[in-house]
């Protein structure tokens, strides 16, 4: 028999440990981040660009998710800001930046790796405004204060989320970007059911901040109460989620995992902490089905999108494999038909989703389905991501004691 902590025990603990961490975190930065995003906000009508940087695996996940955000927002109405994912594909990342940097650009970097010191320092001499998690000479510097780097992910996606959705706030009030005289009267149009203060008429700058501050307080303990209610409502599905896992890596099988936009960067995650663990966790077999363009594309135009994924089960998929889907939604096609091939295979099928599951969750398409019950998309995908850590950190406690067993 295995002895295993329950999961309510095992994530008690940790959410607690989240929370503090985090509330510490965002009370101390809410003012700077505040600052942040109107500078942003003004490089961005000024025409720069976000070049997001990163060398390793779990951090190319965070450069290509916050790249995705800007260019394709999820909130109707709002406008596509020019963004890019840099991670040393084809030449080395700072030949990269040296090659497309400018001056009203903005360069945010992921991880602690020394090899971004020198991409930023050339950024700043290019006038280019630069971020980073760590400290490693950038203008403005966040560093979650924990060394769990599970929690510091977490936090450091809350907070691209919160600079995506608060640099929209600038420019919504043209007058903070534009000079424009104070009284101006506002509308808040599609942003207005998450920042009411943009109806009202146009004050000062520092009247704008102080609304500014006080919603990045509010969207981090939005963010912390999702996590919790997403881990305590699934705690059998993650569980058995994890015991599925552990039986696949037993018989030889792997995670093939999956998904659309933000979720796609989960999947991207989830194999990165399987082939790259950190911790010192167990290495694990996994394949991320959104990586290659060349396969998305030819399937995509070929048989059509609705088919990328399920083509994939095809041709990888084992009956010992498990089938690893993230969707927001719930509802997306093409996650819909690569859970039924998997299913038509015979693997086990994990999903992630939002909303109240979607199509995903009532009609049953996955063996264990894993929800946030949320209709804000970055706060999903934040609920998304500490779940899926709890999870892992399970199924590497199952994987100890089995050993222990023998």
């Amino acid at each position: 028999m295995i002895s295993q902590t329950p999961l309510p025990t095992l994530a008690s603990a940790a959410l607690e440990l989240r929370a503090n961490v985090g509330d510490r975190f965002f009370r101390a930065e809410a003012d700077r981040l505040a600052r942040v995003c109107h500078t942003m906000a003004g490089r961005f009508s000024r025409g720069g660009r976000l070049l997001a940087c990163a060398l390793q695996p779990a951090d190319r996940s965070d450069a290509r998710h916050v790249a995705v955000e800007f260019v394709h927002p999820v909130i109707v109405g709002k406008r596509a800001l020019s963004a890019l994912a840099l991670t040393g594909d084809g030449a080395s990342l700072h030949a990269q930046i040296d090659l497309l940097v400018e001056p009203n650009d903005i360069v945010m970097t992921f991880g602690d790796h020394n090899d971004l010191r020198p991409v930023i320092n050339l950024a700043r001499e290019r006038g280019a405004l630069t971020l980073a998690f760590a400290s490693l000479g950038a203008e403005a510097e966040f560093v979650p204060p924990t060394i769990e780097s599970c929690i510091r992910q977490e936090l450091i996606e809350t907070l691209y989320h919160v600079l995506w959705e608060l640099v929209h706030v600038f420019f919504e009030h043209r007058g903070l970007l534009e000079n424009r005289p104070p009284g101006t009267v506002h509308d808040g149009g599609a942003s207005g059911f998450l920042y009411p203060f943009l109806t009202e008429a146009e004050r000062g700058l520092d009247d704008v901040l102080a609304d500014v501050r006080a919603s990045i307080l509010m969207k981090a303990e939005e963010a912390m109460n999702l996590r919790r209610s997403t881990v305590q409502d699934s705690e059998r599905a993650l569980t058995a989620a994890a015991e599925a896992l552990r039986r696949a890596f037993s018989d030889g099988g792997r995670v093939l995992a999956f998904g659309n936009g933000g979720s796609a960067t989960d999947a991207m995650d989830a194999v990165a902490d399987l082939l790259f663990p950190p911790h010192g966790w167990s290495r694990q077999p996994a394949l991320d089905l959104t990586e290659d363009p060349a396969i998305l594309s030819a399937i995509g135009n070929d048989i059509g999108h609705d088919a990328v994924f399920a083509r994939q089960i095809i041709a990888y998929g084992r009956k010992a494999d498990v089938a690893l889907a993230f969707s927001t939604s719930g509802d997306s096609r093409n996650i819909i038909a690569a859970l039924e091939e998997a299913r038509r295979r015979g693997l086990y099928t994990v999903a992630f989703v939002g909303y109240e599951g979607g199509r995903i969750a009532a009609d049953r398409l996955a063996d264990a389905v894993i929800i946030a019950p949320s209709e804000h998309i970055p706060r999903i995908q934040e609920a998304h991501a500490t779940a899926w850590h709890l999870l892992r950190d399970r199924l590497e406690q199952m994987l100890r004691d089995r050993l222990d067993q023998r």
